[in-house]
Order: C-alpha cells, then sequence, then structure tokens
C-alpha cells in the first residue's frame, strides 16, 4: 500500500523544475533591450519630451505686451495666468472667412486639418496600394518604374510645394489643362485642392513603399492555391492580399495621418500665410508665435497635440494598428501568460491531491 501511496504522490504532485538563472544575452532579453534602446529613449527625451514640458510651462504664462501708464514702457518679463490662454481661445475668438464659412480662427484651422487628412490619406491609401502591386510585380524596367514612383517622396517638401505653386499658378500649366483661368493660389476651395493634389502626389509612396514591404512577406504559394482553387484576381486581393499586408498597411496609415495633421510647410510654402481656406492649427500656432503671442501659440500647439493622441488612440484602439510589430516579444508574452496559468491551475490542484491520498491511507 505504501508503494500506491508513493505512486498517487508522484502522479499529482507538480513537477520540481530547477529555477535557471537569466543571462543577459539568452533569457535577460528585458534587461538587453533596455540597454540597447536607451540611447534611442535618450535622444527622444531632449528632442521630444523636453519641448513639449518648455510648452506645458509657456501656456500658462502670458508676455506683457501693455505699456505701464506710470512708465510708459512695455515691462519684460511673463507673468503667471494659469488657464487663461487656454479660456481665451473660447472668450476671445478672432472670427475669419473661409471655406467653412463665419467662424473662429481656431474652428476653422480645425476643420482644415480634419479636412486634409481625411481626403489626403484617404487618396493616398488607394494610390499607394496601386503603386505597391505595380511595384511587386516581375517586368522588364521593374527598378526603374520603382524609383520613379518613389522620387516624389524624396524630394523636400518647400521644393515640391515651391514646384506646385508654379504649377497652379494663373499662368501655369495646370489652368493650360483644364483650359480655364482658375485662381488655385488663392482664398478659396480650390485652393484646398491644390494643397491635396500636392500632398497625394507626395506622399502616396510611402504607403505604397511600407505595402511593398508587407507583399513582400506573402507566399506564393497562397496565390497559386487559390488559382486552382477558381479564385479571380479580384478574389484573390480581397481575401488574400487586403488580409495579410493589413498590418504593414494600418502602421502606414497610422504614420501618414499623424503627419497630415500637423501639415504646415505645404500650404505655407504653395499658398502662403494669411490663407484661411488652409490655415492649418500650426501655421496658426506659428503665426501667434511670430506675433510674439507666445502663450497663447503653445496653448495652440498643446491642443493640437491633444488632438493628434485622441486619433492615435482611437486609430489603435478601433483598427489594431501594431506599431511595434515584435513577434517575438509577443510570443515572449503569450508564454509567461501560458506558464503563470500552468502555475495556478497546478496550485488549485494541490490540496485536492493531498484530501485523496489521504483518504486512500484511511482505507488501507
Amino acid at each position: 500500500m505504501s508503494q500506491g501511496v508513493a505512486t498517487t504522490l508522484a502522479g499529482n504532485t507538480p513537477p520540481i523544475t530547477e529555477k535557471r538563472k537569466k543571462n543577459l544575452l539568452s533569457d535577460g532579453q528585458g534587461t538587453l533591450a533596455a540597454i540597447l534602446i536607451s540611447p534611442t529613449m535618450l535622444v527622444i527625451l531632449f528632442v521630444v519630451g523636453i519641448p513639449i514640458l518648455l510648452s506645458l510651462r509657456e501656456s500658462v504664462y502670458l508676455k506683457a505686451t501693455a505699456v505701464d501708464p506710470t512708465t510708459g514702457l512695455i515691462p519684460e518679463g511673463e507673468s503667471f495666468v494659469g488657464l487663461a490662454n487656454f479660456t481665451d481661445i473660447f472668450n476671445n475668438p478672432q472670427t475669419v472667412s473661409g471655406v467653412w464659412g463665419h467662424m473662429d480662427r481656431l474652428v476653422n484651422s480645425f476643420w482644415n486639418v480634419t479636412f486634409f487628412t481625411v481626403v489626403c490619406v484617404g487618396l493616398e491609401t488607394i494610390l499607394g496600394v496601386a503603386m505597391a502591386l505595380i511595384m511587386a510585380r516581375a517586368f522588364r524596367g521593374k527598378g526603374f518604374v520603382r524609383a520613379a514612383i518613389l522620387i516624389p517622396w524624396a524630394i523636400p517638401t518647400l521644393a515640391s510645394a515651391r514646384m506646385w505653386g508654379l504649377i497652379f499658378d494663373s499662368n501655369g500649366v495646370m489652368n493650360i489643362i483644364v483650359g480655364q483661368k482658375i485662381l488655385w493660389l488663392a482664398d478659396n476651395v480650390y485652393s484646398q485642392w491644390a494643397v491635396i493634389v500636392a500632398d497625394v502626389w507626395k506622399t502616396a509612396p510611402f504607403i505604397g513603399l511600407l505595402t511593398l514591404a508587407g507583399l513582400q512577406t506573402i507566399p506564393t504559394d497562397v496565390y497559386e492555391a487559390a488559382r486552382v482553387d477558381g479564385a479571380n484576381a479580384w478574389q484573390q486581393f480581397t481575401r488574400i492580399t487586403l488580409p495579410m499586408v493589413k498590418p504593414a498597411l494600418v502602421v502606414a496609415v497610422l504614420f501618414r495621418t499623424l503627419d497630415t495633421m500637423r501639415m504646415f510647410d505645404l500650404p505655407w510654402g504653395m499658398i502662403g500665410p494669411g490663407k484661411y481656406s488652409v490655415e492649418t492649427i500650426s501655421m496658426f500656432a506659428y503665426v501667434e508665435n511670430n506675433q510674439l503671442r507666445y502663450g497663447s501659440a503653445a496653448a495652440y500647439s498643446l491642443l493640437l497635440f491633444a488632438y493628434i493622441v485622441i486619433v492615435a488612440f482611437l486609430f489603435v484602439r478601433l483598427l489594431g494598428a501594431d506599431v511595434i510589430g515584435d513577434e517575438e516579444s509577443r510570443a515572449i508574452t503569450a508564454q509567461r501568460k501560458k506558464q503563470k496559468e500552468l502555475a495556478k491551475a497546478a496550485r488549485g490542484r494541490a490540496p485536492l491531491a493531498k484530501s485523496t491520498i489521504s483518504s486512500g491511507e484511511a482505507q488501507a
């Protein structure tokens, strides 16, 4: 009977595993990763983190601009005003007239940013996927076609803005093509579409490049099996290409969305300042900064920052954008979660095993 008890104990007792010491170059991947990315995180801290903190500080201060009646001079320095720079946005609006009608200047800039983001990113996604499909095909002169598609993305934004400004001039090529005298660079709805055309031309190759990287990871055997099963080209695209390229495509669209929301140099260099039909929040904040209203400029910048953070959060939550894309980290996390569940289940079975053994001994 003692042999049976020993067998029962051996069968119900969870195996004892010896805890191995983590190696910095093998098991301790978290420590190694922290060491490797620490220089990059320090650069991000100085380039991004410190300016954000300084903007927060500047947004609660106001530079003196009124003349002191006793001295007749403008006092130097700044005074703490709390949230007055934010409340003045709504209490003292700057009414302007643009494409969206008569409204507050900040609200007008907000609608311009939203309109540019939705239209530009939508068109760039369609054209970018089409470019990726073209570049992924094997044909003679493929290298030349890839270079021609990617050249617009490599051109500096301000240079492309000046180039498109000449194209959309009243005597430019665009009016010759359409056969009409349209003032594309004036303050009207045509200037919005001129900016959209220039932005799509320049940055659609970016989405095409990232989508091409995702296309090259799809095995050709999948398409061959689909063709054997009778799937046509459209069915292969919707049921194979799009689902398998979705991770890279979603990340590309996310990056372009965030980049378009802070648009500044393209409308500024192409249309110019003071054109409310194309003025973005970044342009508005820049104008306020040049007029020495640093507190309000910082407030507008922080509002844009909050808008971008909200859009990025919703984008990641709703569309599942895998920004990091580290499959090894996800596998390690899943393995650790599974080990915790097994350990928890083993602890839950341990009391039941002891009671069963004591019952068997009583019967003996």
